[in-house]
């Protein structure tokens, strides 16, 4: 287990990488998992890892339990090395790769265009 500054730090980094609130991730999540022919519960919707984060946003923080824990870090770690990628170019494929990568971080509840 995370002893409590551990945790408080690991909170607060958790909570400056998620930038949509609880509403806006359920609602993408919805959206990303639609398609033409159904779409999912919508508790099913999105990733499991979309859906893990979803239920921190949700919960008050003595109430994390070790598997919070771990995907906390890893949504923090996940946002970092992203935020670390350089846009090589402004072509329409960079365009694409951008728009894939933002939608591929808002599934963990990142949006990048956000400040």
């Amino acid at each position: 287990m995370t002893d409590a500054l551990e945790l408080d730090a690991l909170w607060e980094d958790f909570h400056r990488a998620v930038n949509m609130t609880s509403q806006e991730l359920a609602a993408w999540l919805r959206v990303r998992d639609a398609d033409e022919n159904a779409e999912p519960l919508p508790e099913r919707a999105g990733s499991p890892t979309g859906q893990h984060v979803l239920t921190i946003l949700q919960k008050r923080r003595t109430d994390l339990t070790d598997d919070d824990v771990r995907v906390m870090y890893r949504v923090v770690d996940i946002v970092a090395e992203e935020a670390d990628v350089e846009n090589e170019s402004e072509t329409d494929d960079a365009e694409a790769k951008e728009a894939r990568r933002r939608h591929r971080l808002m599934t963990i509840g990142h949006d990048p265009l956000r400040p």
